[in-house]
């Protein structure tokens, strides 16, 4: 259960994100945007950049994981410098998400998660509570976060580049012809 609403949502954002991201480099080519300035734009001062954004949003899908016994994790310590690091902290999560186990991601909803933050708060809860009220929610906020600035920097993403995904599902002769 935990796997299956991890791994594989985790793994279709990353593949969205990555191909956001291969949008925003053609536009910004054509637009006069360069790397670095996407690199460093944020949507407020206090917010973290893009290359922070992407490389959280890796992070996001590796830490829930790894804490609950998933082996092997991909060390994503710095923010990458273009996009083709920022691809790279994508393909290394990638291709590590293809190695988790389910059985043992799945091992106890119920066994104890415990982790701090920097600033000094700890957390302990279940794996089934981590997982919904805190992998979840911090994966998605990077993802959209990401999403979110290059929509700012003025690329041309909609609701398709984020959840392209779904097009797997669409029922025969219903997408819109206009």
């Amino acid at each position: 259960m935990l796997y299956d609403l991890t791994v594989p949502a985790y793994a279709n954002g990353l593949r969205a994100l990555s191909a956001q991201l291969e949008k925003a480099l053609a536009w910004g080519a054509a637009n006069n945007v360069g790397e670095l300035q996407f690199i460093a734009a944020r949507l407020a001062p206090d917010m973290f950049p893009l290359a922070a954004q992407v490389r959280f949003t890796c992070l996001q899908a590796v830490q829930p994981l790894a804490r609950l016994g998933a082996a092997g994790a991909p060390a994503l310590a710095e923010d990458a410098a273009d996009f083709a690091g920022l691809q790279d902290q994508i393909a290394a999560t990638l291709a590590w998400l293809d190695t988790v186990d389910a059985a043992t991601v799945d091992a106890d909803p119920a066994r104890p998660v415990s982790f701090d933050l920097p600033n000094g708060m700890a957390f302990d809860m279940d794996a089934k509570s981590y997982i919904r009220d805190w992998a979840q929610p911090q994966y998605y906020f990077h993802l959209v976060a990401a999403y979110a600035v290059m929509r700012h920097m003025g690329v041309p993403l909609g609701k398709a580049d984020y959840v392209g995904y779904m097009m797997q599902y669409l029922r025969p002769g219903t997408a819109p012809t206009t």
